[in-house]
């Protein structure tokens, strides 16, 4: 049986798209471009596995965009991405695959025909590269930018990714040209005299390279015919015997410990409630009754994460949730940051998508007196216009 890789390349620093995060870790639709793209080539059927080399000072992003999902371990990149490609390639030298697809991480939609078509050729090609047809009439400029001639456009194409090869053969013709800096791998396998074969790529297989092709891919995956919805959670648990609280998956020392059939995070459960509520999905007593023994000292992640999938389902995704912890004791503040960034981490989510605040009642009611605390939160979410 013949196997097949996908590599993706994401070392791209993204200066020309203007954010402060690189153009492949920008959320689309509910996750990360990164991340569209390498479901699509988890989800084929021809591919075995899927590596992706990332570019140093990004691991965090790249952690966040491929949790929960079972991929190769990531590989390093390099300084451009010829040394980056190569650093991929040998990663699988002691176990080579038969074909490789190499594949830009900020082109989020390859295909499933597009990939299935690249593949089969490569059962008699040796390198086989998407390819788009140029409308536009061509025009070659002079250094002082005249116009000084016509190109023939009926011979020029634009090439995409993914790119496939037998992986030996793309592998020595890296190797071979260690130290060019050529712009993509169809490049390096011309150079090395390999035939490279053309097929059909398509328009919506995009490169985002600047911020306004967010709003082509958003037009691609339907963004726009999106409705935004709300929902409010709220709960509150009573201060009990112990020596710590659980809030928004982090331990906290305390004096007292809080009482609940779970965990009694009340954080999780107010997000859990704001999440279920947006999208009209009854409430977290009725998907994790408080009766039901399994749930018994449960992680409260559980249920919102179970929340955040049901959204997903739908086709949904969370652009922002806002919560408010409201108790005397203990200070929220110190936590906050550490709050904030386990709650992303559950969902998934950019960390500046999360905001957790703290107040008081002035002493009054039950959490005046420190009987217990309360946590109110907002989830705002995108969902299809059709539901």
């Amino acid at each position: 049986m013949t196997k097949c890789i996908a590599l993706i390349l994401s070392g791209g620093s993204g200066s020309r798209f203007g954010s402060n995060i690189p153009k492949q870790y920008h959320h689309l639709n509910g996750k990360s471009v990164l991340r569209h793209a390498i479901d699509a080539f988890i989800d084929h059927e021809s591919v075995d596995s899927v590596r992706v080399v990332v570019r140093p000072g990004d691991e965090e992003l790249y952690q966040s965009a491929v949790q929960n999902v079972q991929i190769l371990p990531s590989v390093e990149g390099g300084e451009t991405r010829q040394i980056s490609t190569l650093n991929g390639l040998r990663s699988f030298s002691n176990t080579p695959p038969d074909i490789v697809l190499i594949h830009d991480g900020a082109r989020p939609f390859p295909s499933k025909t597009l990939i299935s078509e690249i593949v089969k050729n490569l059962k008699t090609k040796i390198a086989v590269v998407p390819t788009i047809p140029l409308y536009d009439t061509l025009k070659l400029i002079s250094n002082n930018g005249l116009i000084i001639d016509t190109v023939d456009r009926s011979r020029v194409v634009r090439a995409q990714t993914p790119q496939g090869f037998r992986y030996q053969e793309i592998f020595n013709a890296h190797l071979k040209f260690l130290g060019h800096n050529y712009s993509d791998d169809a490049t390096i396998a011309e150079k090395a005299g390999i035939e490279v074969t053309q097929v059909a790529g398509h328009e919506d297989n995009i490169k985002i390279t600047h911020s306004k092709d967010i709003n082509r891919a958003k037009e691609i995956i339907g963004v726009d015919k999106m409705i935004v919805r709300t929902g409010i959670g709220f709960d509150v648990h009573a201060f009990g015997q112990g020596t710590h609280i659980i809030l928004g998956g982090i331990k906290i020392k305390f004096h007292r410990g809080l009482l609940g059939h779970s965990d009694a995070d009340t954080l999780l459960h107010a997000l859990t409630d704001a999440i279920l509520g947006a999208i009209c999905r009854e409430d977290i007593g009725f998907h994790f009754p408080p009766t039901d023994p399994k749930w018994a000292d449960a992680d409260s992640a559980i249920f919102l994460k179970h929340a955040a999938n049901m959204l997903d389902q739908l086709g949904g995704f969370i652009t922002s949730l806002d919560s408010t912890i409201i108790c005397e004791n203990p200070k929220i503040a110190p936590h906050r940051d550490a709050i904030c960034k386990n709650i992303a981490k559950i969902l998934n989510l950019p960390k500046d998508r999360i905001s957790v605040k703290a107040t008081t009642t002035e002493q009054l009611g039950f959490t005046g007196r420190e009987d217990g605390l309360a946590a109110q939160a907002i989830a705002t979410v995108m969902l299809p216009s059709s539901l």
